[in-house]
């Protein structure tokens, strides 16, 4: 689906109200993990799909390095996917709207 710059902002304006708990997996980038001592770990979401890890063996890998790491984990930054996003939400909203 090709979508233009206007069409991207969007969705971005819409986005940025959105809880990052609430973020499906596929439509993120990246993780920035800030830690501990000002360093930063970063887990590029999008590359390992493309290198073809399962979503399940993504959520698995982050929620063990959460866990491992908690306790120097000083705040999670989410990258999104804003054409993830159009892409899963556009078709459900024309198909609302052409209800009304």
């Amino acid at each position: 689906m090709q979508v233009s710059d206007d069409f991207l902002d969007q969705w971005e304006h819409i986005i940025d109200g959105v809880n990052k708990t609430d973020v499906p997996l596929e439509c993120i980038k990246k993780v920035v993990i800030k830690l501990a001592g000002n360093r930063q770990k970063t887990i590029n979401l999008h590359l390992m799909l493309k290198q073809g890890l399962a979503l399940e063996e993504i959520e698995t890998m982050l929620t063990r390095y959460f866990k491992e790491h908690d306790h120097e984990i000083r705040d999670v930054d989410f990258v999104v996917d804003i054409k993830s996003v159009a892409s899963l939400v556009q078709p459900e909203t024309d198909k609302l709207l052409g209800k009304i």
